[in-house]
This record gives C-alpha cells, sequence and structure tokens, in this order.
C-alpha cells in the first residue's frame, strides 16, 4: 500500500541534456527580454533626453542680447550682455535690476530675439514702416 502512495505522490526524475551555455536557445531567450527593455529604454528615455541637451547647448551657443531665458532657480529674465570668452551673461530680472549668471545655469531660452537689440538694420526698418 505505500508504494501505491509513493508511486502518487513522487514524479519521476528523467534525464536531462546538459545546457549549452549562452548561445543554446535557451540562452539566448534568457537574455532576451533585458535586450528588449535596454533598447525601450533607450528610444523611450535616453535618446530623446540627448537631443534636448544638444539642442540645449545649441541656443546655449548662441544667445544674445534680447533673449528672454529662464534660470535652474525659476528666474525669467531678459540677456543684456554677454561675454564671448567667458562662461558668464548678464541678465536683468527687472527693471534696473541686473544679475550675472553662468551659462550653464539657463535651463532653457523662452525667446529669441530675430535680430540683435543694438543692430542698425532692425531700427532703419522700423523707422520705414
Amino acid at each position: 500500500m505505500s508504494s501505491i502512495f509513493n508511486d502518487l505522490l513522487t514524479t519521476p526524475a528523467h534525464a536531462q541534456a546538459a545546457g549549452g551555455g549562452l548561445l543554446s536557445g535557451d540562452g539566448i531567450m534568457a537574455v532576451l527580454p533585458y535586450v528588449a527593455m535596454f533598447v525601450i529604454f533607450y528610444f523611450l528615455l535616453i535618446r530623446p533626453q540627448q537631443v534636448k541637451q544638444k539642442q540645449l547647448r545649441g541656443q546655449l551657443a548662441s544667445l544674445r542680447r534680447g533673449d528672454r531665458v529662464l534660470t535652474a532657480g525659476g528666474i525669467i529674465g531678459v540677456v543684456q550682455k554677454v561675454q564671448a570668452e567667458s562662461n558668464e551673461v548678464e541678465v536683468e530680472i527687472a527693471q534696473g535690476v541686473r544679475v550675472t549668471v553662468l551659462r550653464d545655469t539657463i535651463g532653457s531660452v523662452i525667446t529669441s530675439a530675430s535680430t540683435p537689440a543694438n543692430d542698425s538694420t532692425a531700427k532703419s526698418a522700423d523707422k520705414n514702416a
């Protein structure tokens, strides 16, 4: 009677072939979800962030007087003076209040002046109109 219960409650062990390692079908299937997750993260998170950072670097390199900027601290101001040889930008945050900030602390360029504020062609075009 005990042999009947042992036969019903235990499963026989079958011999299995040795695994082929990473390059076998099972090894590739085990790694495939991780590769797929990395590809999804790259195209949904990493790549768009890289494009955004590249665009911001281009905007910061072409800063000029009259551009409205948002600093990392949340202050909105208008660029008054850009020093090409240094990393500093003078920003007017209120009438008569100017602060010097580093280019790296500018979070985004809100609006860009189409022509520099001291450009004489923009003034002459306004007079002719």
